[in-house]
C-alpha cells in the first residue's frame, strides 16, 4: 500500500513538473514590459532567432501622432527576450513629415543579403492624405538601418498604412497594405523597392479595416487583418483571416481568430518558429489605456481542414 501511495505521489509530481515546464514555454504576457509597444511584426531569419519589429507608444499618451520610433526585440526560446534598441525614428527619414510622429505598424524581411524594413509615414503636414510606405535597409536584422526612399504607389493613398511583405517559396516577394476599408497588394520587383505590377484589390475580405498580414502554410495562403467590429459606432477591432490558393486572392473568409484585446485597435502577425505557430498582438493590460499598448504572443493552432482555431489570450489582468 505504501509503495502504491509513493508511486501515486511521484506520478502527481511528474505531472505538476511537466505542467510547470509547459508554463515556461512562453514568457508571461505582455512579454515586453519596460516600455509600451504595439503592432508586432514577427519574423524568423537564418540565424535561428525570432525577431519582433514593433512601434512605440509614448508615455504619457497624447495620441498616435506622437509615435516616433521603432524597436526590435528577439528571442531564441520564446521566454527570454532581448531589446536591441531603437532602429529608426522620424527625424532620420529625409522625405518625411517635418513635424515627425506617425511611425505606425512596420514590417521587415530579408532578401538578397539585405534586410528591408518597411514603415508607413506621412510626407506632409496633412498626414492622412500624404501616407507613404518608406523603406530602410541594413545588413543586420536589428541595427544600422538607413532610410532610403519610398515605394511608388500612386496618389490614392488616403489612410493607406500597415505594410506587409510576403516572400513565397519561389522567392517572389509581394507587397500589401491597406486602411479605410481598402486592402491592395502587388508583386514586387527583385530590388524590393518597386512594384512589378499595378496594385490589385484583395477580393473576398469581410469588414476589412487595417493591419494586413500574409503567410503560407501547407500550400495555402492566409491573410489576416483587423475588422471594424462597430455596433452603433462603438466597438473594438478583432483579428480576422481569409485563405486563398493564390497570394493575391481572391480570398475566402475564414472568421475571427483573435477577439478584442482591451484596445480599440488590434494588430497582429502569425509566424511558425521551431515547429510551433504563434499569434502576436497587443493589449492594454499593463496600462489600462488603449493608447498605451503592450505586445503579446500566444500559441496558434489549426484544424485539420486548415481553418484557424480561436486564440486563447493569456496574461495578467489590469487593475485599472
Amino acid at each position: 500500500m505504501r509503495k502504491l501511495i509513493i508511486l501515486a505521489l511521484l506520478s502527481i509530481a511528474s505531472i505538476l513538473s511537466s505542467n510547470n515546464c509547459l508554463a515556461q514555454e512562453l514568457a508571461p504576457n505582455p512579454f515586453i514590459r519596460h516600455m509600451y509597444t504595439a503592432d508586432p511584426s514577427a519574423r524568423v531569419f537564418d540565424d535561428g532567432r525570432l525577431y519582433v519589429y514593433a512601434s512605440h507608444d509614448v508615455d504619457p499618451p497624447r495620441g498616435c501622432d506622437l509615435m516616433d520610433q521603432y524597436h526590435v526585440f528577439s528571442t531564441d526560446d520564446m521566454v527570454h527576450w532581448k531589446d536591441h534598441g531603437e532602429i529608426l525614428r522620424a527625424s532620420q527619414v529625409p522625405w518625411g513629415r517635418k513635424e515627425g510622429g506617425f511611425m505606425w505598424a512596420p514590417d521587415c524581411v530579408y532578401k538578397n543579403g539585405t534586410y528591408y524594413f518597411y514603415f508607413p509615414h506621412p510626407s506632409g503636414t496633412d498626414w492622412n492624405k500624404t501616407w507613404k510606405i518608406g523603406v530602410a535597409t541594413s545588413k543586420k536584422p536589428a541595427s544600422d538601418f538607413v532610410a532610403q526612399g519610398y515605394l511608388e504607389l500612386g496618389d490614392n493613398n488616403f489612410a493607406m498604412i500597415d505594410p506587409c511583405i510576403f516572400i513565397d517559396d519561389d522567392g517572389t516577394a509581394y507587397f500589401y497594405y491597406g486602411g479605410g476599408n481598402r486592402c491592395v497588394g502587388a508583386k514586387l520587383k527583385d530590388n524590393m523597392i518597386e512594384l512589378a505590377q499595378p496594385l490589385v484589390t484583395m477580393e473576398g475580405l469581410k469588414d476589412f479595416h487595417e493591419a494586413t498580414w500574409v503567410f503560407k502554410r501547407d500550400g495555402l495562403y492566409y491573410i489576416t487583418y483587423a475588422d471594424n467590429n462597430q455596433v452603433n459606432g462603438k466597438g473594438a477591432n478583432r483579428l480576422n483571416y481569409a485563405t486563398s490558393k493564390s497570394p493575391l486572392g481572391p480570398w475566402t473568409y475564414g472568421g475571427v481568430y483573435l477577439d478584442p484585446t482591451g484596445c480599440d485597435t488590434s494588430h497582429g502577425s502569425v509566424v511558425e518558429y521551431k515547429g510551433q505557430w504563434y499569434a502576436f498582438y497587443h493589449n492594454n493590460v499593463l496600462s489600462g489605456q488603449g493608447n498605451l499598448r503592450s505586445i503579446c504572443v500566444d500559441k496558434l493552432y489549426f484544424n485539420a481542414d486548415g481553418s484557424i482555431q480561436k486564440v486563447i489570450q493569456t496574461g495578467i489582468k489590469s487593475n485599472k
